[in-house]
């Protein structure tokens, strides 16, 4: 028997649930720099290495991320917010101001996060209006910074954590 929510709702309800925000970016074959702000990341498996993101597959890009073989996932500092609506709005240049390295692959790589993940892409998975994304963890770094968090249509802000 099938459900009939009211989006409006099961959004709200859905956005009772705190995430972490990252940005996923890639280069395609082109050279192209595409990035996206996601908050659908999460750790998969630990051997082999894998992670997880979700993608609409109706958002501009979605063929593009599909293709590319590699791609990374930046967990946002509370320092680096103004990249979330950045990285999720239709401007011609996401990456306009961003200081940026060169990751494996050529994927371009965020200066400064939280934490950073280097990813070969493992699989896809057709899931409802989205697809998920898995990758395989290649290379990463963590340090510090107080992470940037999402609940309830707010950013909020937590204490750095040790890191050990």
């Amino acid at each position: 028997m099938e459900q009939i929510f009211d989006p409006r709702l099961l959004r709200q309800a859905f956005g009772r649930y705190a995430t972490g925000v990252t940005v996923v970016t890639a280069r395609l074959s082109d050279g192209k720099q595409i990035g996206v702000t996601a908050n659908s990341f999460t750790s998969v498996s630990m051997s082999p290495p894998l992670i997880s993101w979700n993608y609409r597959r109706d958002a501009s890009g979605y063929e593009a991320f599909l293709g590319a073989r590699h791609f990374a996932v930046h967990v946002l500092g509370h320092h680096q917010r103004h990249l979330s609506p950045q990285f999720a709005s239709a401007v011609a240049d996401r990456f306009k101001d961003v200081e940026l390295d060169e990751g494996l692959g050529g994927v371009p790589l965020i200066r400064d996060c939280g934490a950073t993940f280097e990813c070969r892409q493992w699989s896809t998975v057709e899931a409802g209006d989205h697809v998920i994304i898995l990758g395989e963890v290649l290379r990463f770094t963590h340090n510090d910074t107080a992470p940037l968090v999402f609940h309830a249509g707010s950013y909020l802000q937590l204490p750095a954590a040790q890191c050990t």
